[in-house]
């Protein structure tokens, strides 16, 4: 894919630093809200490794949302089982995975494998779409702000932005001029490489594991879509060597395979996993989002899922502020809601990584929601079955629709289920109005969903709806 970069314009509403999966879903959810944004990135390219390869089932529904979801089918696949190898022999299979069959409220149920650079190209041709762009080759120098604007000087010249994102990784520049401290831990002493790598006499119906023998286990993960592996290395001694001859000495040491059966090394790149998070994911005009807020191990695919649903988040919030006269206390609910999502998801992370649990339900993070939270309010439907905070479920509507279809854009959604509720006069622009049957998983009554898909606000008659509005909008 040939990428041109753009001549940044010189005021903007969002000044976006990073374009990989997190700064790409945040540019393509505000841009199709009207939102002026600029895209920043350092590197020439789109990053080209496979790095975070497992979509997970609430990243699936994001992903349908922003209009990308038969991209990322088409190009992916399932997570294949696992097959143990011992001195060159299939010792059985270990699915890593829990499986559960789709449901009407669930339509996607299990990890779906994709690797991150396609991903990103598939991101990036929405934000095309969608009339955005980003400016490759272009780093952020330095960042200062006041109480309007946030000025930051890129290597191309200085830009102003009413608010500023900095989605540039682990290693945040945004994140270290602003002085906020990231804390966490090692989760294991030993480093690790990851490379894509073709290996044509290996089959790609399995997850190749091979144990070792105390020096650290191998993985090779077939990745759909393409010719390449996905291959993870684990050093319990001495320190991981990323060229492609000290790759294809890994790959013959640890299993059946000739050096030369590595018939090429496609990227590499070695780290130390860690979990950290920084004290704050707000800093005045500036927000943190990825693994600029947030840093996770690899194990349980939890990185990549949670900083594209911190995109997902932060961009109606942004729109509402900016395009909906919303109040900009609106935005201290993203750190609110997302900064104790996050510490769950490094702790899930942490213990897979470990041993100490399996991936299931938990990982697939359909579970996640904000009761409780800032933006929570009203209790429930009569009977109780769907809270305020709570994901909207999907389900299946006459005609052959799904409540995913309504739900789809930027507007938020009142359902009435099952219910003959007077409503009060609403913006038909901003909310959209359904009445539906009375359905199990949503019980019956009100339920206002938000644009990223969770329920603000639920109550069995209208008293609180229009004060709960009130507070994404201008009154």
């Amino acid at each position: 894919m040939e990428l041109n970069s753009v001549k940044e314009p010189k005021d903007v509403d969002v000044l976006v630093v990073g374009a990989g999966p997190t700064g790409l879903a945040l540019a393509c959810d505000l841009a199709r809200r009207g939102v002026r944004t600029l895209v920043v990135e350092q590197s020439d390219t789109l990053f080209p490794g496979s790095r975070g390869k497992g979509i997970q089932p609430r990243t699936m529904e994001v992903f349908d949302d922003l209009g990308v979801v038969d991209a990322v089918l088409s190009s992916g696949g399932r997570a294949p089982v696992g097959m143990i190898w011992q001195d060159g022999a299939r010792q059985g299979q270990h699915d890593m995975f829990e499986r559960p069959a789709p449901s009407e409220a669930e339509p996607y149920t299990e990890p779906w494998l994709l690797p991150q650079w396609r991903t990103q190209q598939i991101l990036h041709a929405r934000l095309t779409e969608l009339g955005g762009s980003v400016a490759f080759g272009t780093a952020l120098t330095g960042i200062r702000q006041d109480a309007h604007t946030v000025t930051a000087r890129l290597s191309t010249g200085e830009v102003h932005a009413s608010y500023a994102v900095a989605a540039d990784g682990g290693r945040s520049t945004v994140r270290r001029a602003l002085g906020i401290p990231m804390t966490g831990e090692d989760v294991d002493p030993a480093p690790m490489l990851v490379a894509d790598v073709r290996i044509p006499a290996l089959d790609r119906l399995s997850w190749h594991i091979f144990p070792g023998d105390g020096t650290g286990h191998l993985a090779v993960c077939p990745l759909p879509g393409t010719d390449d592996f996905q291959l993870i290395g684990q050093f319990n001694e001495g320190e991981p060597d990323t060229s492609p001859a000290g790759i294809r000495a890994l790959v013959a040491a640890r299993s059946h395979l000739a050096a030369d059966e590595v018939t090429e090394v496609r990227w590499a790149s070695d780290f130390r996993p860690r979990a950290a998070m920084a004290a704050r994911f707000r800093e005045g005009r500036v927000f943190l989002a990825g693994d600029a807020a947030h840093i996770h191990s690899p194990a349980g695919g939890q990185g990549l899922n949670t900083s594209v649903q911190d995109a997902y988040n932060l961009g109606w919030k942004l729109g509402q502020v900016l395009r909906h006269g919303a109040p900009d206390a609106l935005l201290d609910t993203y750190e609110q809601e997302r900064q104790p999502v996050a510490a769950q998801m490094l702790g899930l992370s942490t213990r897979i990584h470990r041993g100490e649990e399996r991936r299931g339900a938990a990982t697939m993070q359909l579970g996640l929601g904000y009761r409780g939270g800032p933006l929570a309010s009203g209790g429930s439907g009569a009977g109780g079955a769907l809270e305020a905070g709570d994901r909207a479920p999907d389900g299946p509507l006459p005609g052959g629709r799904r409540l995913f279809d309504l739900l789809r854009g930027p507007h938020f959604t009142l359902l009435a289920v099952g219910t003959d509720a007077e409503l009060p006069p609403l913006d038909g622009q901003l909310v959209h109005v359904h009445r539906i049957d009375a359905y199990e998983p949503y019980g019956k009554g009100l339920f206002l969903v938000r644009p990223d898909g969770y329920v603000g606000w639920a109550g069995g008659d209208t008293a609180g709806l229009t004060e709960w509005l009130e507070r994404v909008r201008s009154c």
